[in-house]
């Protein structure tokens, strides 16, 4: 589709002039241009201009009447394929339960596992469509999505053919993880090596052979996947030419941002508990650090220290972390209010984390991220008449218009 889009009072390119990341000072330069016109011809973007710009013949129009506009936002870390629901875990928290008592109770992973497992393929993929149209509402045209609530093959592959149904169907840009190491099932209970080994030796190569997912996610923490195993599944994993992703330091710091540098993996996401080690693991690599402050914000458990990484010049992205038992919110727009107001972040920074280093978080800031001639117009029109006014005036849904890949989409 073409378009025109008139009387924008800020666009906001996030420009990164080939460049794959943004760090240290760098995330605060969002390349601001005021009162232009832009151009989108095949779905992608043609031209930037000033108000003498003039459109071609025969294209669709839109008046901005002086909004701001952005690149659409990246959530480059969710959980968007579930069935069930835990708000009675929500309760119990709000009495004082913590996370890893209402596991052990039975709730948790293990909860939304058995409603997965039950749940058909049918219902998975309507209640993450439904998800996923409101997540473009709220602004967000790219969504990773990792499976994790089967954890057997049957469930976790149900899953990811969820997930690359909907990449096939949905306006969305979908990028699918493979999370079979996000728990141990029971029916592991007292063989977790065991279920390691069903991982590395069945489920990774199916997942490769099929095509059903680009990264490889695991959950390093105590009580959980610990190094040994963590390391012992990205290297099957990366033997199959899966990219990894870690879980990593979420409630203890047991090194598993380290091991994730070590390795290259492609982002190391939570790091509420990332120490000096931590930082100093990322600093001397290429691996981004993604941090998810609603889930800080649900949990009542500390932030992620964003300041001292951005401060260190390590490439920081934000995400939502858009799950049911530890974060039921998909507002990019909420994470950027938290990041300002919990994580010592600027507006600018967290614009840049959410859109062009969430992009880089998944291999994409080629082609998205950014309003750059050439790139996907994946273009979102905000209500509001200066950029800081999004993060600023916090619960509310600011957009206004979503483009994805040069479509007006109609909501």
């Amino acid at each position: 589709m073409n378009l025109f889009i008139k009387n924008i009072g800020q666009l906001i390119t996030v420009a990164s002039h080939g460049e794959r990341v943004k760090t240290g000072a760098q995330m605060r330069e969002l390349h601001i241009h005021t009162n232009v016109s832009l151009l989108i011809q095949n779905g992608l973007i043609a031209a930037i201009g000033g108000s003498e710009m003039n459109p071609p013949d025969d294209i669709d129009v839109i008046d901005a009447e002086g909004r701001v506009v952005l690149p659409g936002f990246v959530d480059s870390h969710t959980h968007t394929v579930f069935a069930g629901s835990r708000e009675n875990e929500f309760a119990m928290r709000s009495e004082g339960k913590s996370y890893q008592e209402i596991a052990e109770a039975g709730g948790g992973i293990l909860s939304t596992m058995r409603a997965t497992r039950e749940a058909s393929k049918r219902e998975l993929y309507r209640t993450a469509e439904r998800r996923l149209n409101d997540m473009l509402r709220h602004g967000t045209t790219t969504v990773e999505i990792k499976s994790g609530y089967g954890l057997s093959p049957e469930a976790e592959m149900k899953m990811l053919e969820v997930i690359n149904e909907l990449k096939r169907d949905h306006y969305s840009t979908i990028v699918a993880t493979f999370l079979g190491a996000h728990a141990f099932p029971p029916e592991y209970k007292e063989d977790k090596q065991g279920y390691v080994s069903r991982l590395c030796d069945y489920m990774l190569p199916y997942v490769a052979e099929k095509k059903l997912a680009t990264f490889v996610d695991v959950f390093c923490e105590k009580g959980y996947f610990d190094l040994k195993m963590t390391e012992q599944i990205i290297l099957e994993a990366k033997r199959y030419g899966l990219i990894p992703k870690i879980h990593a330091d979420q409630m203890n710091a047991i090194g598993a941002t380290e091991l994730g540098a070590r390795h290259n993996a492609i982002s190391v996401d939570h790091l509420e508990k990332t120490n000096e080690h931590g930082i100093a693991a990322l600093k001397n690599s290429q691996t981004i650090a993604t941090v998810l402050p609603g889930c800080s914000l649900f949990l009542n458990h500390p932030y992620a220290p964003a300041r001292s990484m951005i401060d260190a010049e390590i490439p920081l992205a934000i995400a939502t972390d858009f799950n049911p038992g530890s974060q039921m919110s998909y507002s990019l727009q909420m994470m950027m209010t938290l990041a300002c107001t919990q994580m010592r972040m600027t507006p600018e920074e967290s614009i840049t984390a959410a859109t062009l280093n969430g992009a880089a978080a998944l291999g994409l800031s080629g082609e998205i991220g950014s309003i750059e001639i050439g790139k996907h117009a994946d273009v979102v029109l905000y209500n509001v008449h200066d950029y800081r006014h999004i993060a600023y005036h916090y619960a509310v849904n600011h957009v206004w218009k979503v483009i994805k890949n040069g479509v007006l989409l109609d909501f």
